[in-house]
């Protein structure tokens, strides 16, 4: 094995063993720093099983380049653990770095209220897929984006530039900062008994899957 992927193994190792620190403090009755965070409802935008065992709740921006790394990773979670796990995304737009991201929120909401959650999940899957991240995707793509997964262009241009869904994004915001979220992807992994613990920043594939089996196990009282 040479040194690039030995540091590989190891740093998987060390974000692994973090993970697990985190899930054993939670199940152990550590305090919650992530705080209140609001329960799920239909309300939100969730991929899967509503009623699945596990629910991850992400807050997530959209030119954040951990998040685009994230993404694909949660999509294939989601597709193996059928039933088992629910995808819930929020919105985490960290405008000090990232001023377009807002506005891309709000695109996604535009796509959910013409299309429904698909349409939402669609347009934020392709979001992610063509943004160079780090605030560079041309604002010109957001009509572009709608009409690519399937929806008219004239209202979806009507609806982004109404701001109408501001006010969502912002609460969405607003429930980060008051739950002490520091940034961008962070997810909040509600077990089946409601115990709630963080995970903080991309994870890799094999740590989510260690997530999701210590969070199985938490069916107690």
């Amino acid at each position: 094995m040479n040194n690039n992927s030995t540091t590989a193994v190891i740093l998987r190792l060390i974000a692994t063993l973090l993970v697990a620190g985190a899930l054993a403090a939670a199940a152990a009755g550590a305090a919650d720093p992530t705080g209140v965070i609001r329960p799920v409802t239909e309300r939100d935008h969730i991929r899967g099983d509503p009623q699945a065992p596990v629910k991850i709740i992400e807050f997530s921006d959209t030119e954040c380049p951990l998040c685009k790394r994230q993404h694909p990773t949660l999509q294939r979670l989601v597709q193996d653990y059928q039933g088992m796990v629910a995808w819930v995304y929020r919105h985490r737009p960290i405008d000090a770095i990232h001023p377009r991201a807002r506005k891309e929120a709000e695109a996604t909401e535009c796509a959910a209220e013409l299309g429904g959650h698909d349409s939402f999940w669609a347009y934020l899957d392709r979001l992610f897929e063509i943004t160079p991240s780090n605030n560079r995707l041309d604002p010109a793509e957001l009509p572009r984006i709608a009409t690519h997964v399937g929806l008219d262009r004239n209202p979806f241009e009507q609806c982004l530039k109404s701001g109408r869904h501001a006010q969502r994004v912002a609460e969405d915001v607003a429930e980060a900062n008051a739950a002490g979220v520091p940034g961008a992807p962070f997810s909040v992994v509600v077990a089946p008994n409601g115990k709630t613990f963080p995970v903080a920043g991309a994870q890799t594939y094999e740590s989510w899957e260690l997530v999701v089996g210590i969070a199985l196990e938490q069916k107690g009282p």
